[in-house]
Order: C-alpha cells, then sequence, then structure tokens
C-alpha cells in the first residue's frame, strides 16, 4: 500500500523517524507521500525524500492557511522545487474557509499561482478544500484540460462535492476520517462510488488517528503504519477485500505520483 499524504515533517517525527518508517515498511506500506505545505515544510520534504530515495517522495506547495505569506520569493522556491525529480506534485495548495487563517482573496491568489505551476511543471497537484467547494471548484474547472492529475486530498466533503470532482475525473483521498463515528459516517456511503482508479488512501499523519484502533494506542500521534487499518475499513464500505483494495490504490498512487 501508498501512503500518499503523510505530513513527516511534523515536528512530532522528528527524534523517532527512523522507526516509525520501520513500523510502517512492516505493515505494508510500501511508499509514503511527504506533503510539503509550507516553505520551510516544503524544504524539508524533498530533503526527507532525498535522505530515504528508496521510500519517499514528496509535494511541494503552500497551504492556504499560509497563502498570506506568499509573495516573489515563495514563488521562486514553489518553480524551483517543482523541477526537482524528488517532487512528484504541486502542493498542498487549495482554498479554506473554515478556518479562515489567511483572507479569502489571497488564498485565491495563492492557489491560481500554484496551478499555474503545476501546468508549467507537467506535475500533478495535491490538493485542500474545506469549506469553499463552490470557489474552489470554479478555480479548478478551467485547468482541468491543463493538468491530467488533479487529487482532492483528505476528502471529507459531501456527496454533490464527491460528484462534482468526479465529474471533472478528479482522483480523491480518503483519511481515516471514515473511522470516526462522529463525523465520518456519511464517508461509508460515499466511498462505494469512487472508481477504481479514481481512489487513493492516506493517514495525513501525525493528523486524524483511527478513532476506531482497537487498542486504542496511548499516543494520539497517527503514522503511516495505520494505513492498512483505514484501507481495511475502507474495504468494507466498498465491499471488496482488503487486497482488491490495496491492488487497485496502489496502482492509482503509483501511476499519480509515477512511482512505477
Amino acid at each position: 500500500m501508498i501512503d500518499t499524504g503523510a505530513n513527516l515533517t511534523h515536528e512530532s517525527f522528528s527524534a523517532d523517524l527512523d522507526q516509525v518508517l520501520e513500523r510502517a515498511r512492516a505493515s505494508g506500506v510500501t511508499r509514503i507521500v511527504v506533503t510539503g505545505a509550507s516553505r520551510q515544510g516544503s524544504i524539508d520534504a524533498l530533503e526527507l525524500a532525498r535522505r530515504y530515495p528508496d521510500y519517499l517522495v514528496a509535494t511541494a506547495g503552500n497551504h492556504p492557511h499560509h497563502a498570506s505569506d506568499y509573495d516573489a520569493d515563495m514563488d521562486a522556491l514553489l518553480r524551483d522545487l517543482a523541477g526537482q525529480p524528488e517532487v512528484r506534485a504541486c502542493g498542498e495548495a487549495g482554498l479554506d474557509y473554515f478556518r479562515d487563517f489567511s483572507p479569502r482573496p489571497d488564498q485565491q491568489r495563492c492557489f491560481e499561482a500554484q496551478l499555474d505551476i503545476a501546468v508549467e511543471a507537467g506535475k500533478p497537484i495535491f490538493l485542500h478544500q474545506r469549506d469553499a467547494h463552490d470557489d474552489f471548484i470554479a478555480m479548478v474547472r478551467p485547468f482541468r484540460d491543463r493538468l491530467d492529475r488533479m487529487v482532492v486530498h483528505c476528502f471529507t466533503d459531501t456527496r454533490r462535492a464527491l460528484f462534482d470532482y468526479l465529474d471533472l475525473d478528479l482522483h480523491v483521498g480518503i483519511t481515516g476520517w471514515i473511522c470516526d463515528e462522529r463525523r465520518g459516517h456519511h464517508l461509508r456511503e460515499l466511498v462505494a462510488n469512487i472508481p477504481a482508479g479514481r481512489l487513493m488512501i492516506e493517514t495525513d499523519s501525525p493528523y486524524l488517528l483511527p478513532r476506531d484502533l482497537k487498542p486504542k494506542p496511548k499516543s494520539r500521534r497517527n503514522e503511516p503504519f495505520h494505513l492498512p487499518h483505514i484501507a481495511r475499513v475502507i474495504a468494507e464500505c466498498r465491499d471488496e477485500t482488503l487486497e482488491q483494495t490495496a491492488a487497485h490504490t496502489t496502482a492509482t498512487a503509483e501511476a499519480f505520483f509515477n512511482l512505477s
């Protein structure tokens, strides 16, 4: 299995990253995509991909929370990073109106710039959207013919949003949110609608520790080795075996991130 989104540059992994990766390998996670979501985070994601070239690849982007920090230097940095072979996708990029840590016009400017970078680099893009669907889809649609691979990471939204994405033939990433009995119940019905070839799985570590793990871990830190648990829940919801879900999501991730 491939974890298509893990924030391994997070400080919580600084003391034991080797052990984290060993546990992931032992659980059946064959590759991990390290998310770059800020200036330093994107630099660090590339450094990790270079340190573990047989196991990690990176993305490079600027999360909408940090959109107000997007300046000419950041733009130049992301254009440079997008050209590095270890960086397999642009982003994390998108819109987040749930928290509005950056003003919405800044988010839109930052997002459009990164869509342009992905087009110029010929790389796929790793997308974030929360409470901003209408503006998000309006910005993505004009780029669809110029970007053949776009994934809406950590999908938690509505049936309408999902089918809008599928109508545009976007990829969809599902996390341990589906394991949350409080907030993720609707995903258990929706995930069966995502065609094989468009579904990918991710942990979004260290966030979104699956709530249904038994026994409950002592730490609240999520890790890539929990990916098989998430895959097992997804398989059940799709009326597939774990092996079937693992096979088609792995093939999809390999094609999307050029991992073969």
